[in-house]
């Protein structure tokens, strides 16, 4: 079976590679991206069968790449992923498929992309 790949937005470098580790560890393909810089392409480009988007980034909105991503892909499924569980509110937020606040015990998430690829 082919692996699922997933695509990681984040701007903390020990973030991607937490989750780059754990979550190939787990089987999946993993690629990274520190920001949204040229993310639409890189989307088109990989493939990814999810994306794990963080929301506050230097220089980048999550929730508006969110927006972008919608707009283009909208059958991929995209997880925001923050430290913050005040964005869970946001008005934008509800376009993601499932919010998580970032935790180094990468369970929830590991769910939550299982859900979205049972799909």
């Amino acid at each position: 079976m082919e692996k699922r790949k997933i695509l990681v937005v984040d701007d903390e470098n020990h973030i991607r590679m937490l989750y780059a580790e754990e979550l190939g560890e787990d089987g999946y393909d993993v690629i990274t991206a520190e920001n949204g810089d040229g993310l639409l392409e890189l989307i088109e480009k990989e493939k990814p069968d999810v994306v794990i988007l963080d929301i506050k980034m230097v220089d980048y909105n999550g929730l508006d790449l969110l927006q972008d991503i919608r707009n283009k892909y909208y059958d991929l499924p995209v997880i925001l992923c923050s430290a913050y569980d005040t964005f869970k509110d946001d008005m934008k937020s509800i376009a993601a498929d499932h919010y998580v606040v970032k935790s180094f015990d990468l369970s929830e998430l590991k769910q939550k992309i299982t859900e979205v690829l049972a799909y």
